[in-house]
C-alpha cells in the first residue's frame, strides 16, 4: 500500500516562489498532496499557491513555529515532507528521501544544503555548523545541518512532536527532540541554491541564531535538568570554594576569620550551588516522566504504511 505524503510548505510572504515550489514537488511526487499555509501574508502568496492546485489554508499567528505546529496538528498523513517556500530546495530529492524514510523505516530524513556563494553565505555555514555541534555535544549525533528547512519525516514522529517554538527555532526544536527520543535519523546532501531575484529572506542572522541559542538552552534545561542544574552547581560551588580558601587557611594560621562578609558570599553562594542540584534532581525525574509520555505517543501511532 503506497503511505500517504503530504507537503507541507510554510509561507509568508513568498508570493514570488511558492507557485514554483508547489509545481517542482507535485512533479516530483505525484501521488502527494501539497498544503501551503500562508502565514498572513500581504502579497498574493495564498493566490499563487491555489493555482499551481495547493491545498491553501491561513495561520495568522505570525512565526514558522506557529505555522508548523498547526500543520502538523490539521494534517493527516503517513510522510510529511517539510520545505521552505523559497525555492532554494531541491524538489527531485524528494522521492530519494521518502523512499529511504520508508523502506529504512525511519523517522526522520533531513537535507544537507550543498550550497556556494550567497545561495548560503560563509558567515551562515559557520554559525550552523557551532550551533549543531553545540547540539550534537549535548543531545547526541545523527545531525550535522541542524538548520535545514528540508526534513521528510514520519507519521509517529509528528504526532508524538510537542512543537513550543514560534519562530525559525523550530527547525532546532525538531533535530532535538529525534535525538533527545533517540529516534533512527539519516541525512542526504542536497542542492541549495540562492533565491530567485525579486524574493527576500525573513531571516535575520543575528537575531534568529541569537534565538536559536536561546531555545537550545532552554531545550537542555528542559530534556537534561541534571546536566543543566549540575552544571550550574558546580561553577557555584568551585566559586564558593575560590572564595573560602584564603579565609581557611588563615583561620589555620591564625585562628581568625577575616573577612566575615567574604565568608558569608562564600557560603551563600555554596548554598546556592546544593539548592541547584536539588532542582536538577526533581526535574531530571519530571523530565523522564515527560519522555515516556511523548514515547507512548510515538508507539500509539503504530508503523507507518509502506510502499
Amino acid at each position: 500500500m503506497n503511505p500517504r505524503i503530504a507537503v507541507l510548505i510554510p509561507c509568508r510572504n513568498e508570493g514570488s516562489t511558492v507557485g514554483t515550489v508547489v509545481t517542482d514537488f507535485a512533479r516530483a511526487l505525484p501521488l502527494a498532496t501539497v498544503y501551503v499555509y500562508d502565514n498572513d501574508s500581504i502579497d498574493e502568496t495564498a493566490a499563487e499557491a491555489r493555482a499551481a492546485g495547493a491545498i491553501v489554508q491561513h495561520e495568522p499567528h505570525l512565526g514558522k513555529g506557529n505555522v508548523v505546529r498547526r500543520m502538523f496538528a490539521d494534517i493527516d498523513a503517513d510522510v510529511y515532507v517539510l520545505v521552505d517556500g523559497d525555492a532554494t530546495y531541491e524538489a527531485s530529492a524528494a522521492p530519494t528521501m521518502v523512499t529511504q524514510l520508508v523502506t529504512q523505516e525511519l523517522d526522520m530524513v533531513s537535507g544537507i544544503r550543498v550550497g556556494t556563494g550567497a545561495a548560503f553565505r560563509k558567515g551562515h555555514r559557520f554559525g550552523n555548523r557551532i550551533l549543531s555541534a553545540l547540539v550534537r555535544a549535548m543531545f547526541g549525533t545523527g545531525i550535522d545541518d541542524m538548520l535545514s528547512g528540508y526534513k521528510v519525516l514520519s507519521r509517529r514522529f509528528v504526532k508524538s512532536l510537542p512543537l513550543l517554538s514560534a519562530g525559525f527555532e523550530v527547525e532546532t526544536e525538531i533535530v532535538v527532540h529525534a535525538l533527545s527520543m533517540r529516534l533512527r535519523v539519516a541525512e542526504m546532501p542536497t542542492a541549495y541554491v540562492e533565491r530567485p531575484a525579486g524574493s527576500t529572506s525573513k531571516l535575520r542572522t543575528w537575531r534568529d541564531g541569537g534565538r536559536i541559542l536561546r531555545i537550545i538552552v532552554m531545550l537542555l534545561k528542559d530534556e537534561r535538568p541534571l546536566w543543566f542544574f549540575g552544571t550550574v552547581a558546580g561553577l557555584l560551588a568551585l566559586l564558593s570554594l575560590a572564595l573560602a580558601v584564603p579565609i581557611i587557611a588563615t583561620f589555620a594560621e591564625t585562628g581568625l576569620v577575616p573577612r566575615l562578609p567574604t565568608a558569608v558570599l562564600s557560603a551563600s553562594i555554596m548554598l546556592l550551588a546544593f539548592l541547584a542540584l536539588t532542582c536538577g534532581l526533581i526535574l531530571d525525574t519530571v523530565s523522564r516522566g515527560r519522555r515516556e509520555q511523548k514515547l507512548i505517543a510515538y508507539l500509539a501511532c503504530g508503523r507507518d504504511h509502506k510502499a
